[in-house]
């Protein structure tokens, strides 16, 4: 009997022992930094509408590889490119819903979900890049990705999606007035179908994966968007006018689901806004670079640039900017970036 006992007495002491001489396998602690938090791993679904050879696709590689690499694994992701899982608005939709984790969608498309996105849409917002560069940066548009938790995303971080000028098959776009009984095509944007009509175009709501259809069989006489639209897009096969009006800056925003985000740990979350930063950071380098490229590609398409004088385009859309200024937080987030010109 006294064997038994002693036997008990010294397995509980070996097991006591074990348990105060192994900090490294503490349940507390997660690699993420969060204790008295255990924490679970998570294999997240990244979807987008972009291709493989895209300045947005490479910035949300860099993104994954910074998230696994410091999370030890934790987290874990899978990139569905090319629309395999529908456009923006399908995507986006599937976010809220908790089908897909997280994706890239433009500023544009998110004000239908959110109205004071709005602002990213009206025309002439930023003065240049650099102002545009330190609006986005700004604690005021924090306080925006934050404040969708109830719409089922939020916001992680911004990509550069460079100056949105118009480009049509053969007539540049100079003036406004060069725009009359023109069919563009925009982003399905209340706001972009506004300013389409300010302008005196006829806006042609569409998905980017149909303009070069579009353009082709002149269902659209022209679009919007960057440079590189008539490269990666190959919308330089048809379109050959390009115009710099630069009439709107309107950023890629990456979201993250409401529902995932409200289930990680403190040190996940940060983990997951540092990495997307940083990815912010490689992909505006990326972006520079892409936009240089692709002028150099498109002239060799045979596509003609234009620099029409910004001063009559800006004056015909300020009725839209007093009127979205009727919304309160629109108008604190205009007045907000105005002092930071």
């Amino acid at each position: 009997m006294k064997k038994i006992i002693g036997s008990l007495i010294m397995g509980s002491l070996l097991v006591l022992a074990s348990a105060c001489g192994n900090d490294n396998d503490d349940p507390q602690k997660t690699p993420t930094g969060d204790e008295n938090v255990e924490a679970t791993e998570h294999n997240l679904r990244l979807a987008h509408n972009l291709s493989e050879d895209h300045p947005v696709h490479m910035g949300l590689e860099r993104f994954v590889e910074i998230v696994e690499e410091r999370s030890e694994g934790q987290i874990t992701m899978e990139i569905f490119p090319n629309a395999v899982l529908g456009e923006e608005r399908e995507i986006l939709e599937q976010v809220q819903v908790g089908g897909v984790d997280i994706t890239k969608v433009s500023a544009a498309s998110l004000e239908n979900f959110s109205s004071q996105y709005s602002v990213f849409s009206l025309p002439y917002v930023f003065s240049d890049e650099d102002h545009f560069f330190t609006s986005m940066d700004s604690e005021v548009v924090q306080d925006l990705f934050d404040s969708t938790d109830e719409e089922g995303f939020v916001g992680l971080t911004w990509y550069d999606s460079g100056a949105r000028s118009f480009y049509t098959k053969d007539q540049p776009i100079l003036h406004p007035d060069d725009l009359s009984g023109l069919r563009i095509r925009v982003m399905d944007s209340q706001t972009q179908i506004e300013m389409m009509e300010e302008l005196g175009g006829s806006p042609t709501p569409m998905p980017y994966g149909e303009i070069y259809t579009a353009l082709q069989s002149g269902v659209v006489d022209g679009a919007e968007s960057n440079p590189t639209a008539l490269t990666t897009g190959k919308h330089g096969e048809v379109a050959k006018a390009f115009s710099f009006d630069e009439h709107a800056r309107i950023p890629d925003i990456v979201v993250i689901s409401s529902d995932l985000w409200n289930e990680l740990t403190e040190g996940q979350q940060e983990l997951l806004r540092d990495a997307a930063k940083e990815s912010t950071e490689y992909q505006k380098e990326l972006w520079a670079e892409a936009i240089n490229q692709a002028i150099e590609e498109a002239e060799e398409m045979g596509v003609e640039f234009f620099y029409p004088d910004q001063e009559p385009f800006f004056e015909a859309v300020q009725p839209m900017h007093e009127k979205y200024r009727e919304d309160e937080q629109i108008a604190e987030l205009l007045d907000a970036f105005e002092a930071l010109r």
